[in-house]
């Protein structure tokens, strides 16, 4: 049971304490309610290159990273369709560094072209190493707009193309920061060695003057039920051909949630899985393969994707994912197979919120979601998931309606 303590500021950032003394060091994890489902579409990428632009320097602090690593701490961050998260680790003596730093980008960013020109060339860069220079790196371009015809999962965090970032203006860029990066919008989780007393303090001190903001109240399409499996097929200079599936799931916070997850571990966590043992070992149909669901708040995506061994038709790859997806619409996981996938889960969860770091990490996100207190409830959701379960939620999902599929050719082939 992981002991939390919670505040509210008067302008609606939401504190969340832990204390631990096994450490001497003290993480602020921010979590902003904004991911790239918030983005226009004609303007994609912007939660990420904010992502970028909050380390180029604040109203009051030119650089960001010289302050804190003179106290002695690090420092990072990531966005997703969701949320962008901010994190530093400090010394606790040190701590008030910390939070003046994340302090004062929330208050205000130098907004300037210079910085605006800087950040966006470093985007445009990761954009193209990632994503358009990297064998199967435009995967998540191709596979999102086809699976989404309506929400704004339809693309990915980098972006819909580099154009969007390119021409990114100053004016664009002051209007988003405005409308999402506020107290109102975030959840401040602070854990390690300080006490919830010193945190409040320091937290009313550093972020209570900053007034609340008129954040955009989100409207976002519902994707439609889709009622026809979608194809496409590309060409590339890639050593192997590769397929990826994926199927409609549900939110984050509905009770199939769980059993998605678990679907995805039988098939392949581990050197035991199904996929593995079966396409890889056995029919040996794969170089490799994996299952995952992407795990968005909003209704996400259930994958499977794999590089084909050469001499091996994608047609013939894709029959055999479709036949193991429909042994789980057949018959009920076995109650040992089931257990397994759990103990797993409960494992990495164990393991995942020793670290004062991650229990950071994860209990801004669990507020974010609903409360922090569901940090220790998780895994009874887990435990609470049968094989009956996982058949019905299989026999609903993995159905050829729902599926959108990239072949993805290698052009030598």
């Amino acid at each position: 049971m992981i002991r939390i303590n919670r505040y509210c500021l008067s302008n609606g950032l939401r504190l969340i304490h832990h204390l631990d003394k096994e450490t001497q060091m003290v993480a602020l994890n921010l979590l902003y309610d904004v991911g790239s489902k918030d983005e226009n579409p004609d303007n994609t990428g912007f939660a990420h290159l904010f992502e970028h632009l909050m380390f180029g320097g604040s109203v009051n602090i030119p650089d960001f990273d010289t302050p804190l690593q003179k106290a002695g701490g690090e420092n990072n961050a990531w966005t997703s369709n969701d949320v962008t998260n901010y994190y530093s680790v400090v010394p606790r003596q040190n701590v008030e560094t910390a939070f003046w730093l994340e302090s004062d980008r929330m208050f205000g960013l130098d907004f300037s072209e210079k910085s605006l020109s800087v950040q966006k060339q470093v985007v445009i860069e990761e954009f193209k190493q990632r994503n358009l220079n990297q064998p199967y790196g435009d995967i998540p371009l191709l596979i999102r707009p086809l699976a989404y015809k309506v929400h704004p999962y339809q693309w990915p965090t980098i972006g819909k193309r580099v154009e969007h970032i390119e021409q990114a203006r100053l004016e664009d860029v002051k209007s988003f920061f405005y409308k999402h990066y506020a107290p109102n919008n975030a959840v401040l989780a602070v854990t390690g060695n300080i006490s919830f007393e010193e945190t409040v303090r320091l937290t009313e001190k550093w972020f209570g003057p900053i007034e609340k903001r008129n954040v955009v109240r989100r409207n976002l399409p519902v994707e439609p039920v889709q009622e026809v499996s979608r194809f496409q097929e590309v060409v590339r200079p890639v050593p192997l051909d590769s397929i990826t599936k994926v199927y409609h799931m549900c939110r984050r916070m509905d009770k199939d949630y769980h059993c998605f997850d678990l679907l995805s571990d039988i098939l392949s966590n581990g050197r035991s899985s199904r996929l593995f043992q079966q396409l890889v070992m056995n029919r040996k149909l794969f170089a490799d393969i994996d299952a995952s669901i992407t795990g968005d708040i909003d209704a996400g995506l259930f994958m499977v994707k794999g590089k084909v061994n050469k001499g091996i038709s994608l047609e013939d790859a894709d029959r055999a994912i479709v036949d193991e997806l429909q042994k789980l619409k057949e018959e009920e996981v076995s109650s040992y197979e089931l257990q397994k996938v759990i103990n797993k889960f409960e494992s990495n969860d164990l393991f995942s919120n020793i670290n004062y770091l991650n229990k950071a990490t994860n209990l801004a996100y669990y507020e974010m979601l609903d409360k922090a207190e569901n940090i220790d409830s998780e895994i009874d959701k887990y435990r609470g998931v049968t094989s009956h379960m996982l058949k019905d939620v299989a026999e609903k999902a993995f159905v050829e309606t729902n599926s959108s599929t990239l072949y993805y050719r290698a052009s030598d082939n």
